[in-house]
């Protein structure tokens, strides 16, 4: 299935908020057609549109309907649904599959879509990572996903946008599954030492100002490693393979566009900078750890020590003299190859 948010019927999605504001309990049909405005046969029609997509309800007489299933893929109204009263995008779009998100992105900027937008889906069949790489996007229950905005800032102050992305993300993670991702410089997020996700930040500047910027973020959430290629499966993880139960994929994605949008509120204002320490001292996996960086045809090894206020890497070389590294491929001490 493949949505637009912004042109969806509102009923689908008043009727699905309604039914899960029961958390579990019946919902009378009389009171989902007030709501609505519509009539209790007009209601039980939408319950079957929505069962044919994957729901599953159970009717009790004189008592009305209760959700019992949600799809188990990514459903457009649902995640509207779930995003209740958080944050919203200006324009959500909410796709099976597609190229790339970020490619997406760009087909709708230059279609004069409004920001922010946001792109989520099931599937990539040409993601993109770091440096040209190709991220491999199965369609397992996983989330890509974009976001646009317009933020009108100077490229400096980008310094550490991934960063400050990253970190909230892990917060987010650790909140909604109940495990403590970390965050390896400068755009992995790992589960029990394994990767579980990644982004990719993008900017177009305009006369020395961003004039757009695109994150994108993978994560894999029901997936499993053993349906990467082989060179990726044994590095790899995913939220449902650490926590041993899959999630929720729609609330899930519902949470993220909040937390994301936040976060970018946060940055825009510049109110990120206190939390930042605090995260970064719960979330970073490098501190204290033995390294190697690679720049280019050059690699320097040592011991990670932090970042700097610009979000350098800090790494105290085994040479004694300490490094600052604004990019870079980082390799722990254990693996045998960087990550993408």
């Amino acid at each position: 299935m493949t949505c637009r948010l912004k042109s969806l019927p509102p009923t689908e999605v008043t009727l699905l908020r309604e039914l899960l504001a029961a958390d579990g309990g019946t919902v009378p049909g009389t009171r989902l057609g007030q709501r609505l405005g519509i009539s209790r046969v007009a209601v039980w029609m939408h319950l079957q549109k929505l069962t044919r997509q994957g729901f599953a309800f159970e009717a009790r007489r004189s008592r009305g309907y209760r959700l019992v299933r949600t799809p188990a893929t990514l459903h457009a109204a649902l995640v509207q649904a779930y995003l209740g009263g958080r944050l919203r995008p200006t324009h959500l779009v909410c796709l099976d599959t597609v190229d790339s998100t970020n490619s997406e992105a760009e087909r709708l900027l230059a279609a004069g879509a409004a920001v922010p937008l946001v792109i989520l889906a099931g599937a990539q069949t040409e993601g993109r990572g770091r440096r040209g790489r190709v991220w491999h996007s199965p369609p397992a229950g996983n989330l890509y996903s974009t976001f646009v905005f317009r933020p009108r800032l100077e490229p400096a102050r980008l310094q550490d946008f991934t960063l400050w992305m990253g970190l909230n993300l892990c917060e987010l993670i650790s909140n909604f599954a109940k495990i403590e991702p970390g965050l390896k410089w400068p755009n992995d997020l790992l589960v029990n030492g394994r990767k579980a996700g990644g982004m990719l930040t993008e900017a177009r500047v305009d006369a020395d100002e961003i004039r757009d910027l695109v994150f994108g973020f993978g994560l894999n959430v029901n997936g499993r490693a053993a349906a990467l290629p082989r060179e990726v499966a044994r590095t790899a993880t995913s939220l449902a393979e650490a926590t041993g139960a899959p999630l929720d994929l729609n609330r899930f994605a519902a949470a993220l566009i909040g937390r994301v949008l936040s976060a970018y509120g946060q940055f825009l204002e510049g109110a990120h900078r206190d939390k930042f320490a605090e995260l970064w001292k719960r979330y970073d996996v490098l501190r204290g750890r033995p390294v190697s960086v690679t720049q280019g045809t050059r690699t320097f090894t040592g011991t990670a020590t932090g970042i700097d206020a610009e979000g350098s890497l800090i790494v105290r070389l085994d040479s004694g003299r300490t490094e600052r590294f604004r990019a870079g491929e980082v390799t722990l001490a254990r693996e045998s190859a960087p990550a993408a």
